[in-house]
């Protein structure tokens, strides 16, 4: 693994926000995604930089985007030698993200940057995530009818409420994402992981969405079902087994 960045760069929490962006082979849909993020991100008073992990990508994306790295500080660049999955890839970007907040995104574009503010602005004091979900999906039936199934099974298993855990939009302040247990599946739970390592108050909000950019998508249903189903059941375990950091904060008697 290598980094497109400056040694300076590696201060924790040094910034307001980071936009962390897992990629693999989305050639097609980078350019006019970065330029929709460098165009939102300009009106923001915040100081902010887009973080995006090179997930193994063989079409050319990793030297596009240190192409982009070398002309604008704001953009670091992450590589993989080999295709990692995009678990591998959040959590290599938490670590290496210098915002107190974290903004989650897929490279594909059906998030429009456009919707950043509306995650960001949903962050009043004592928040903790912010939630997107995809109002008006412009997906197929089949898409939409094995997201929704996906989705209530996941929240009845894990007693959540979210009404779309697959919404790649999402904002966490960056502490509770650094303590989310790392393993294969782990991005799909973020919001019910981070309840686990201390976080309150999430709240959702309406975001757009818009059809993939370019390229194909990665995942089939076939291709995630048993595995998601399979991370489900450790999810749950590990809800029912968890302890909390209360009990490290009680006082010796």
């Amino acid at each position: 693994m290598k980094e497109h960045s400056r040694p300076e760069e590696q201060e924790r929490d040094a910034l307001d926000l980071s936009l962390v962006i897992p990629v693999y082979d989305e050639i097609d849909c980078l350019p006019r995604l970065l330029e929709e993020i460098l165009a939102v991100m300009a009106s923001r008073s915040e100081s902010w930089e887009v973080l995006f992990i090179d997930d193994g990508s063989t079409d050319g994306s990793g030297e596009w985007l240190d192409r982009r790295a070398e002309e604008n500080e704001r953009i670091r660049v992450v590589h993989f030698a080999a295709n990692a999955g995009q678990s591998a890839a959040f959590i290599a970007g938490f670590h290496r993200a210098r915002g107190r907040w974290i903004v989650t995104l897929d490279a594909d574009g059906q998030n429009p940057p456009g919707e950043i503010p509306k995650v960001l602005d949903a962050r009043t004091p004592g928040v903790d995530l912010v939630v997107g979900y995809r109002e008006h999906r412009r997906d197929s039936w089949w898409r939409l009818f094995q997201s929704r199934w996906a989705n209530a099974i996941r929240n009845a298993l894990s007693g959540e409420s979210i009404r779309d855990t697959g919404c790649s939009l999402k904002a966490f302040r960056a502490h509770h994402l650094r303590r989310v247990p790392p393993f294969r599946g782990m991005h799909r739970f973020l919001p019910t992981l981070c309840r686990l390592v201390g976080a309150h108050s999430v709240v959702e909000v309406a975001v757009g969405h818009r059809a993939r950019q370019g390229g194909e998508a990665k995942y089939g249903m076939w291709g995630r079902a048993l595995p998601a189903l399979c991370d489900l059941f450790a999810v749950r375990w590990m809800q029912s087994r968890w302890i909390g950091r209360s009990f490290f904060d009680e006082d010796e008697r």
